[in-house]
């Protein structure tokens, strides 16, 4: 059992106290924004600290037993400690990635934007085939998804789509996700049958709590309302609910079509501008946009962080990580927690 990455408890505890200091002082509300980013990390931070000494207390209780029963050799507390010692594995594998999760916003609901790259058609059946296996992959680990934003492609597939995954650490684990995937496969589009490769890519950014202060000005959206059609040009509705908005100063766009009123569009849309909003300042103060998003790259070769191969043979590859997998249709269906488990304990390694 490797625990490498939660060695670190000492270091964590004594930051949340120079945490706490900094949150005794008089000024620290003359900062709101800083404030409630202090109060937040003080708060994962904690929940860390907590899981590791469960865990540790577990574990404190099982070395004790041992020790005392090396010289009686009871058998009745030898089955107990096995008992104890099964109790505490799985206990730690539902616990172990709880302490990678220390970034501020890990916590957080995810949003994402899948988007479809050169190659019309095939791309875009490529975008819609990762929706879906998103979207199960939050139905099996107990997330809430809902489309925001979707753009049906006009013979198959999407132009694009933005959903929401709520629930805890959705942003944590999503963010392993970012990046360019790629789909080898015979295409179903081809009269010839020949093989082709396909490109898609993954955005997710945090939620953003209401406790962070974003200064968005009325006078600096332009909020257009337009009706909402479905796939084939079909309207869903007779009513323009549909909502766009447009953050002037930046030219960031949102869209939302899928609540049922143009009021509840309105405030998902202004959710995601808001979380779009966050992200983009984010990376205008760092130093390296690395370290928020990742760095842009092409829709194309050479980029991509997994490829699904379908045909010659059935092979799934995280090139980050070189973990792979020959059950293709598993994955496809949702079961991509280990590729990126993988992908976050390599990251806490370096």
């Amino acid at each position: 059992m490797k625990c490498w990455y939660i060695f670190d408890l000492p270091v964590k505890e004594k930051e949340i106290k120079r945490l706490e200091k900094e949150m005794s002082k008089n000024s620290f509300w003359s900062d709101q924004k800083n404030a409630h980013g202090i109060i937040r990390k003080v708060k994962v931070l904690k929940n860390i600290v907590d899981k590791f000494k469960y865990l540790q207390n577990m574990l404190e209780e099982i070395i004790i037993l041992f020790e005392l029963n090396i010289e009686e050799n009871n058998q009745d507390i030898w089955e107990e400690i096995i008992q104890k010692i099964n109790v505490f594995e799985e206990s730690f594998k539902k616990q172990e990635l709880i302490f990678i999760f220390d970034d501020d916003y890990d916590k957080n609901n995810a949003i994402a934007t899948i988007r479809p790259g050169a190659g019309g058609t095939e791309s875009q059946d490529w975008a819609e085939m990762l929706l879906r296996m998103y979207l199960k992959w939050a139905e099996k680990n107990g997330y809430s998804a809902k489309i925001a934003e979707i753009s049906p492609a006009e013979e198959a597939g999407i132009k694009n789509v933005t959903f929401t995954i709520s629930g805890e650490f959705a942003y944590g684990y999503l963010k392993a996700e970012k990046g360019i995937h790629r789909l080898v496969r015979i295409s179903p589009f081809d009269s010839n049958k020949r093989r082709h490769t396909s490109f898609a890519s993954m955005e997710v950014i945090p939620e953003i709590d209401d406790e962070i202060n974003i200064d968005i000005k009325e006078s600096d959206l332009r909020i257009d309302t337009y009706r909402a059609s479905g796939a084939g040009g079909q309207h869903v509705n007779t009513t323009d609910s549909a909502v766009r908005i447009t953050h002037l100063p930046t030219n960031i766009v949102v869209q939302c079509q899928n609540e049922r009123s143009q009021y509840s569009n309105k405030i998902t849309a202004m959710k995601i501008l808001r979380a779009r909003l966050f992200m983009h300042y984010q990376e205008e103060k760092a130093k390296d946009v690395k370290e928020i998003r990742g760095k842009k790259k092409e829709i194309a070769w050479g980029s991509q962080i997994r490829s699904y191969v379908f045909h010659p043979y059935q092979m799934i590859k995280d090139h980050r990580t070189e973990v792979e997998s020959g059950n293709t249709q598993a994955i496809m269906d949702g079961e991509i927690n280990f590729f990126i488990e993988a992908y976050l304990k390599s990251k806490k390694k370096n």
